[in-house]
């Protein structure tokens, strides 16, 4: 049977399987990347399919705001379309501002669109009051964000297996808040999971609102670095359009395989980007099945993720973590409960940059080459393969 080419930061890396071996193979859409990624954002945010296009939102003499949430599939393509379509719309350069907030996870990649502004959260003059909460807390956003005409939200709508669906990524907050907001984001998911995300929700809505945010485009990524999709309008409109196009990452899986074979992403960074991969895998695998993890570059894990795979209770160390204030080990606290909840008595192996040792300490399968997964192939009855399955949200 054909080889199956799996890609990873380094040199690609191909599976040679025998005949008999029962495999499904899925990848993310197709996309488009350069001069056809402009076109398609341009396309995007004239059409009022969603809402009025972009030129309606403005006036000559409006100071504008473009504020990019995380990183973005195509970045500077997307970023050239708007600043043309807001030129037209008569807004000057000197009253248009480009600000980019750093990606909630440590595990994404943070690369600044060229030209755009670092929002720094720890900078407290850097916010303003916007309003207060249902508990009368006090909100403070980006400065910018709240003293421009026109603020045009731009951000990635992506899957997260780990997290049961949606993820954070891509949307005002807390990404333009302070410091305190995201650390409080990540700690209530130390605390309680996947139910933190409905207060979440609730927080994006208010922000929105509250900004006045009329102008939202959100893009979905292709395989590859390429843009897939690109949806304008109204901030829900616009959503609801992105979550349509993001169901090509959703691929079905009519029975569960007895081994999982995935890839991480090339702009994955931590140890996240794997534990991502295993959740979406995980939904295609039998409980008692085998996950083989393709990585380029994962990171050693961290300490909580690392006790809490030797034996040590879970939910003592979440609290532990929590009560310590450290957001390093509460994000890690983070990424240990979700590993938890969603890897059940599978059995993984890590393929990556890591070394036997540090592969070995969290219980994981060391494979030293590709060779490895091969015979783990050929040994299984049935084989799923799921290409950057750290971006795939599968269902059964």
């Amino acid at each position: 049977m054909p080889a199956i080419t799996l890609r990873s930061d380094a040199d690609p890396l191909e599976l040679e399987l025998t005949e008999g071996t029962l495999v499904t193979e899925f990848r993310g859409p197709a996309g488009v990347a350069g001069e056809a990624a402009q076109r398609l954002v341009t396309e995007a945010v004239g059409s009022n399919a969603h809402g009025p296009p972009l030129s309606a939102h403005v006036v000559p003499g409006d100071r504008a705001a473009i504020a990019v949430a995380g990183d973005l599939p195509q970045a500077e393509a997307v970023l050239a379309a708007l600043r043309g379509c807001l030129a037209t719309g008569g807004v000057a350069e000197g009253d248009l501002t480009v600000l980019a907030a750093a990606p909630l996870a440590a595990s994404r990649s943070d690369s600044r669109p060229q030209g755009a502004a670092a929002f720094d959260p720890a900078v407290e003059s850097g916010t303003a009051y916007l309003a207060a909460d249902a508990e009368a807390r006090p909100l403070y956003v980006s400065r910018v964000l709240v003293d421009a005409d026109v603020v045009v939200s731009v951000g990635r709508f992506a899957w997260d297996a780990a997290l049961g669906g949606r993820s954070p990524e891509g949307e005002l907050w807390p990404a333009f808040g302070r410091s305190e907001n995201r650390e409080s984001l990540t700690r209530e998911l130390a605390r309680r999971g996947r139910e933190a995300l409905v207060d979440w929700r609730g927080a994006v809505h208010d922000i929105t609102w509250q900004l006045g945010v009329c102008a939202s485009l959100r893009l979905v990524a292709g395989r590859g670095d390429t843009l897939h999709a690109a949806c304008f309008g109204l901030p829900e409109e616009a959503t609801r359009a992105a979550r349509g196009a993001a169901e090509a990452w959703r691929p079905t899986v009519e029975e569960p395989a007895d081994l999982a074979i995935a890839t991480v992403a090339s702009d994955a960074t931590g140890f996240g980007g794997v534990v991502r991969a295993i959740a979406a895998a995980a939904r295609v695998t039998l409980p008692s099945g085998t996950i083989a993890v393709v990585a380029g570059a994962a990171a050693i894990p961290g300490l909580v993720l690392t006790r809490s795979r030797q034996g040590t209770p879970l939910g003592p160390l979440l609290r532990e973590a929590v009560a310590s204030g450290d957001s390093v080990l509460i994000a890690d606290a983070v990424e240990a409960r979700l590993l938890a909840r969603c890897l059940g008595d599978r059995r993984v192996v890590l393929l990556s940059g890591l070394d036997e040792a540090a592969v070995e300490e969290i219980g994981f399968g060391h494979a030293a080459d590709v060779g490895v997964v091969e015979r783990l192939a050929n040994r299984a009855e049935q084989v799923v393969v799921l290409h950057e399955a750290d971006r795939m949200f599968p269902r059964r």
